[in-house]
This record gives structure tokens, sequence and C-alpha cells, in this order.
């Protein structure tokens, strides 16, 4: 069998184009993203993902979106249903009860189990565990559960559950956390400031994911970590993300192109396999990128492919006690 290269790759459109095809088979990456360009109605949606699939002759192959809620979404209505951001779940955990939110976001999940498999897509980038404080940049907060990590931590949980116990595997991000991040990252570095104390509400919620299920890492500079590296890229920030934090799951940096991060692209995939990530995410769907990062990126490593069984196996367990209980 043909090594699969780290990385998860975009593509530029509706169908793979010729060039894609070629491209993909050569390199047989880990599985691929999807965006609004890549999305036009269900039909064509089906047919997209199974030829990715058929393209790099794996039927399970991850194909990944950002199907979170509110403007993070890359299916839309009429063909699909419209969610709420995440942060509409926090607010009614105090207003209404913690029953109700915690309800409505296990119905929230499941929906995006239904819609997404349905279409061919297994993995869905959500749901995010980031503690919303005063000077979150307002793009990303209402993206957000809340300013109580406990409370994070309760509502990102059952969304991960539910997901799982529906055949759709979660993303948990952004490691260790936007909550203090004064600039949207998909344009500019942010630069949280305060020592490890001070940064412990935003690390609690991912302390609390119990789960062997993939994580998504931030690109922010926490000088109290590393003055020098953002998380995504800092081999310091991600040993502290797996010994101190302990999460254990498959880790995939966020995307590559974004503006936070500077510096040639082959070079920045590199660092992020070098830091610690299992996988590299590239989403621009540029195929010029893509061979530079395809170029310099190894095969997974022994120990990624263990993470990546252990969280499939994790699902699959999930999927198993769901369905005995139906039994019941």
């Amino acid at each position: 069998m043909k090594d699969i290269k780290s990385v998860i790759f975009g593509i530029s459109g509706l169908s793979v184009t010729d060039e894609e095809r070629e491209f993909f088979e050569q390199t047989n990456p880990l599985g691929f993203i999807l965006f609004d360009r890549n999305v036009k109605d269900p039909v064509q949606l089906k047919e997209l993902t199974a030829d990715l699939r058929s393209v790099i002759g794996r039927s399970d192959a991850p194909i990944l979106v950002d199907q979170e809620g509110g403007r993070v979404q890359r299916l839309w209505p009429p063909y699909w249903e419209g969610l709420p951001f995440g942060r509409t779940y926090g607010y009614w955990y105090l207003e209404k009860s913690p029953k109700v939110a915690l309800k409505a976001v296990e119905v929230h999940a499941k929906k995006l189990a239904d819609m997404l498999l349905d279409v061919g897509i297994n993995v869905d980038c959500w749901p995010c565990f980031d503690v919303i404080t005063p000077q979150v940049h307002w793009s990303l907060g209402k993206r957000f559960f809340s300013d109580d990590p406990n409370i994070v931590s309760s509502l990102g949980n059952r969304a991960v559950d539910t997901m799982l116990r529906n055949g759709l595997m979660p993303v948990v991000k952004h490691i260790p956390g936007y909550g203090k991040a004064k600039i949207d990252p998909h344009i500019k570095l942010p630069v949280v400031e305060g020592n490890i104390e001070q940064l412990e509400t935003d690390f609690l919620p991912f302390r609390q994911v119990n789960k062997n299920v993939w994580g998504m890492t931030a690109h922010v500079l926490y000088p109290s970590l590393d003055d020098k590296k953002p998380a995504t890229i800092s081999r310091k920030v991600l040993n502290f993300v797996r010994q101190d934090i302990g999460f254990e799951g498959f880790l995939v940096c966020d995307d590559l192109c974004m503006g936070a991060l500077e510096g040639n692209i082959a070079d920045l995939a590199a660092e992020c396999i070098y830091a610690g990530c299992d996988t590299v995410l590239h989403c621009n769907g540029v195929m010029e990128e893509m061979r530079a990062v395809a170029k310099v990126l190894p095969p997974l490593s022994d120990k990624a492919l263990d993470r990546l069984q252990k969280a499939e196996k994790f699902k699959e367990n999930a999927i198993y006690k769901t369905s005995e209980e139906k039994t019941l």
C-alpha cells in the first residue's frame, strides 16, 4: 500500500480537475477539506466526495469541512439547514438552563452529522473549546460557547459525544485557545500575553477532552510558552499541549494559508510536522503551493497513524454503544 502523505488539501472548484487528479494520485494525501467554492448542491457534493476518495483509492479517506454555525458554514440553505453560532448555546446555558443548552447542542451536533455524512463528509472542524475573554476579536468570540471554561467544557464535550455517537468525527479547536486573541488570525498573528497561571482558563476545556478525537492547533504566539514561534510551528507549545494539557488525539494544524503565518509555505509545512502536528492542513487549492508542500512532507508517522486509528476506533465504539442502547 502506498504511503499516506501527512497533508490534507483543498481543491480549486466544484469538481476535480485533471491536474489535481494526477497530483493527488501521485501524492496520496491523507484527505481533503472543502469550502464554499467546492459546494453547489447535494448531488454535486456527493459526486465530488466520492470522486476525491476514488482518486486516492481509499473509501474511508477523511473529508473535512468547517460547518460550525452562524457565518462559519460551507453548506448553506436552501439545501441545508442554517444553524446558530456556538455563543447562542452559552447564553441559553445561563438564561434558560444548562439542560436546555445541552439538549440544543446535542440537536445541533446530530443535525451536523446527518447533513454531512449524507454527502460524504466524515470530519467536521467543530466544536470550538476556546474561552471568550473581553479582548477577543469580534469575529472569533461569537463562534465560542462562553467566557466560563466549565460551560465551554460541558457544551463542547456534549457536542463531541453526540457527533461520535452519530458517526461524525469532531475536530476540537483551537488548541491551546484563541480566546484572548485581539486580532483575527486569518489576517495577522495574534500575540497572547500572560504567564501560565493566567492562561489556565484557556487551557482548562482542552484538559477535559478525555477522548481520542481530532484536534486543531491555534496560530497564536504565547510568549510565556515560546516567544519566537506561534503554537502551530512551536515544538515547545505542542509538547506542552501533549504533556501538560494532556491532549492525546490526532493533531492537525489550522490552515497554513492564513495570514497569521508568514514565510515560505513549504518551510511552514515542514515546521508543523517537526513541531508535533500529525498532519498539515493546506486549504486554498493553489496547485503551485500544494506541490511545494507535498515535496517537503513525509508520510504519516507511525505515531500519527496510531492516533488516527485510535480516534476512528473511539468513534466506532461510540456508534456501537448507541446502537446497543437503541435495541434495549
